[in-house]
């Protein structure tokens, strides 16, 4: 057997072995010779020596007794060589007998447990009587005793084995076994507790390990414990099957335990009852929030509260919960009751009752009785969870619990709104008020008196989450004020880029006469640096607004971005570095060129304003492919594919208000004089226009980043020659803007028709000019030749460019046409053919720009 192998090689194979053998056994082979207490083991000793002394004189007063004499001297002489042998090797010693021994004789007589000490290799040094009678008797030269004590059993020779083991190994271990007897033909069970603990040796050099060994008899203490556990599976099987449901909820809101009795109500399975359940599961939101509220509040007694719960296949089961809070708030325990309506007629008024009850929990908005002396009687869990943070509520006074976070002018309306409910007024106006620590969410009170009665109660409020529907208005009054602001915009656009457009003009026209080392022509560059820049002012606002003209084209941002990165650097100065970050194997886009460089331009502007000690812009691009678009902040970022362009600053970074108004236009942060406020809404709304979407991340001391995505642009073999080259492969140094061919040139702004005259003029065109529509016509049919391209406004009085344009095709059809205009050309788009082409120049635009467009119509 495997017990009885491994542990023949420990060998607590010492037998039987009574205190009195004890003394003549092992252990008195290693007691000191001579280790009794007032030393007569040496008086003994000495006395024998002192008898041979005697003897041997008597010896040699003979003369024949000498040859025993030296016979014995001999022997004498060689006990005594083995006598310093023993005492030289340790086997003899000449000592005090130590008390401790008696101490310990003494000590294991007392003690109730059974002990036994052996040696490593499982000698037996000794055992107290309380071991030897539950080990029983066997004879000395017998294997161990425990051996044959447990060969019957092989769980018990399985735990001796271990034991052996572990005393091997110097370890402690403990384990408990049965073993089966049978006496007068019945079989009897006991069970055991042995134990193993290393004894760790003395100072002393010839110092050994011991081991001892504790043998317990627990037949008692088991029979206590199985009765105990009986009567706990009586109580048990009480509980699950008592006319009661049961539940106990965590402070984490975890079901700990419910009855089986409730289980079956809910018709809760088994898989449900193994996997967890949460309270959400089997109570609606408010409701759990309100328990979850009761749990918290440890000095509240039981509470009823009738509550819906949700059985599993999701049907709603009326209930009657009598909650009782966890102390230190750690949960709750509740008594579930089944409401169930009485259908005679004594039972109307309970049936009335339910369901009230049933409607007051389950409204999914605030509902509170008031008492008259203004605190709350009774509130529905929406309500503690719309104005109290999930807090019971109960005998709070209602005027603090509506205005924790008002200010004094609304906590003195919703006072007096109070008094006239208590007071049984009507027609009492509903009151919007702010609630949260920040005043983030709003809600609405309605206050209703109730008819004087038995009843305690003398209001009721009536709460709704007015939150989204203020967003809305607000974001409703945010795109109003935006389209007031455009269509502002887009009416002075094009009176302000007709004056734009003559003074940038005629300054051309003076620079073209006038040399560099002139005096004026310094003042003519700051003139025009000056209409440019006001025209760059309407060009924003016409972005925001979303109502300037685009000329998308196919981009890599990768080529866009470094052609615009020695604008960048010097635009940031020395003291802020720029790093740009290209991925590989970007997306195409769609998107106006000029304009695209205005965002960046824009947002490397903001971030240089932030950081005025110096610090790093890292700009970088990477695809944003449809799996990773679900995945990213925010989550209102519509599914697809885009590539991203993130703008990524270490300046002093913006609080959650400022980021809130960033987009708005004339919103700054900067001092009078340093900023428009119009640069990141025109960021906004060129990246809208284009179809992208643009997001802001930032904390205070931690930097800003900007991240604007563009929709992909799929590009087919033939598409290919629709990609716009890079800025750089395509400049001319000194483009040639001459040209020849018959132009007509339609305005009704006199400064710009003269302006464009003389412009077209002197690049080698002949000009023909008209202030208006009508008389546009009338030039072309008394024109003697036909004219090759007509420059003509948009709005004009009598008869608009669109309207003399179809006039014009019907006598010359493939005439071409240039519009120019301060409005976006999707303004008037409509109001012509499908099919029609035309070309399209904004206003304000520089002689050189003119000239461009129309030789480059003239060559199409």
């Amino acid at each position: 057997m495997a017990g009885r192998t491994a542990f023949s090689q420990n060998q607590l194979v010492s037998p039987v072995m009574r205190e009195s053998e004890a003394r003549q056994g092992p252990l008195a082979a290693d007691i000191a010779l001579g280790s009794t207490r007032d030393g007569g083991g040496i008086i003994a000793l000495g006395s024998v020596a002192l008898a041979g002394s005697f003897a041997a004189l008597a010896v040699l007063s003979f003369e024949s007794g000498e040859p025993l004499v030296l016979t014995a001297l001999a022997f004498l002489a060689t006990l005594g060589v083995f006598f310093l042998f023993g005492l030289a090797a340790g086997h003899i010693r000449i000592a005090e007998q130590s008390a401790d021994s008696d101490l310990f004789r003494a000590l294991a007589r007392s003690f109730g447990d059974g002990l036994c000490i052996t040696t490593l290799e499982g000698r037996r040094l000794y055992s107290n009587r309380v071991f030897d009678e539950l080990v029983g008797p066997s004879d000395y030269d017998q294997s161990s005793a425990l051996e044959s004590l447990c060969a019957g059993e092989p769980q018990a020779a399985e735990a001796l084995f271990r034991l052996a083991r572990a005393a091997g190994r110097g370890e402690n271990r403990t384990e408990e076994f049965r073993l089966r007897t049978v006496v007068g033909g019945q079989r009897h069970s006991r069970w055991y507790r042995l134990g193993v603990t290393r004894l760790e040796p003395g100072s002393g050099e010839d110092s050994e390990p011991l081991v001892l060994w504790r043998m317990i008899d627990v037949t008692d203490e088991r029979r206590r414990e199985a009765e105990t556990l009986r009567g706990l599976e009586a109580t048990l099987g009480f509980y699950e099957a008592m006319p009661l449901g049961l539940m106990v909820a965590g402070e984490d809101a975890g079901i700990e335990h419910l009855n089986g009795t409730l289980a079956t109500w809910l018709g809760l399975s088994a898989s449900s009852l193994a996997s967890g359940l949460q309270l959400t599961d089997i109570v609606s939101g408010d409701g759990a929030m309100l328990l979850r509220a009761l749990a918290r509040d440890a000095g509240e007694a039981a509470r009823r509260i009738d509550l819906d719960l949700v059985r599993e296949d999701g049907r709603s089961w009326p209930a009657t919960l009598m909650v009782v809070p966890r102390a230190g708030g750690a949960g709750f325990l509740a008594a579930v009751l089944e409401r169930v309506a009485d259908e005679d007629a004594s039972g109307r008024g309970r049936t009335a009752e339910v369901r009230f009850a049933r409607f007051f929990q389950s409204a999914p908005f605030g509902i509170a009785t008031v008492m008259a002396d203004s605190r709350i009687a009774s509130a529905n869990a929406a309500f503690a969870r719309l104005l109290l943070d999930g807090k019971a509520g109960r005998a709070d006074l209602a005027l603090d619990v509506l205005t924790r976070h008002a200010d004094p002018d609304r906590r003195a309306e919703v006072e007096a709104a109070l008094r006239d409910a208590l007071a049984g007024k009507a027609n009492i106006q509903p009151l919007e008020i702010a609630v949260g620590e920040s005043r983030e969410f709003t809600r609405r009170v309605y206050f209703s008196a109730l008819t004087r009665g038995s009843a305690a109660e003398s209001a009721v409020l009536y709460v709704i989450d007015a939150t989204e529907q203020k967003a809305l208005e607000l974001k409703f009054a945010q795109s109003q004020k935006m389209e007031a602001v455009g269509k502002l915009a887009g009416g002075i656009a094009h009176d302000f880029n007709n004056v734009l457009t003559a003074i940038i003009g005629f300054s051309d026209l003076l620079l073209q006469t006038h040399r560099p080392s002139d005096p004026a022509y310094k003042n003519i560059m700051n003139i025009k640096t000056s209409a440019n820049r006001a025209a760059e002012l309407v060009t924003q606002l016409l972005a925001f607004s979303r109502r300037q003209t685009l000329q998308p084209e196919v981009l890599h941002l990768s080529e866009t971005l470094t052609d615009t990165s020695m604008m960048l650097n010097r635009l940031l100065g020395e003291r802020i570095e720029l790093k740009i970050l290209a991925g590989r194997d970007l997306w195409y886009v769609k998107a106006d060129r000029s304009r695209l460089d205005s965002v960046v331009m824009n947002l490397a502007v903001n971030a240089r304003d932030a950081m005025p000690d110096g610090g790093q812009l890292t700009i970088r691009t990477r695809n944003i492919g449809e799996r990773e678009s679900q995945k990213l902040e925010p989550q209102n970022l519509p599914v697809g594919e885009y590539v991203m362009i993130e703008v990524e600053d270490t300046g002093h970074g913006m609080t959650p208000e400022v980021q809130a108004k960033i987009f708005e236009p004339f919103f700054t942060t900067k001092s009078v004089g340093k900023g428009t406020g119009l640069g990141l809404a025109t960021v906004y709304g060129i990246v809208k226009q284009t179809g992208g979407y643009v997001f802001v991340h930032s904390a205070p001391g931690k930097g800003t980043t900007f991240r604007v995505f563009l929709p992909r642009h799929h590009v087919d073999a033939d598409g290919e020659a629709e990609i716009a080259p890079g800025r750089n492969s395509r400049k001319e140094r000194h483009p040639d803007l001459t040209g020849c061919g018959r132009v007509l040139l339609v305005e009704d702004e006199d400064a710009v028709r003269s302006f464009a005259v003389e412009a077209l003029k002197r690049q080698g065109y002949e000009v023909l000019q008209a202030s208006s529509g009508l008389e546009a016509l009338e030039m072309m049919r008394g024109a003697g030749r036909p004219v090759d391209i007509v420059v003509s406004d948009v709005i004009m009085p009598e008869m608009d460019g669109p309207s003399m344009y179809k006039v014009l095709c019907e006598t010359s059809p493939g005439l071409k046409i240039v519009f120019m205009s301060g409005y976006p050309d999707d303004a008037f788009k409509n109001a012509l053919d499908p099919d029609a082409t035309f070309a399209f120049l904004q206003k304000p635009f520089s002689l050189a720009q003119l000239a461009a467009k129309v030789k480059e119509e003239l060559a199409r």
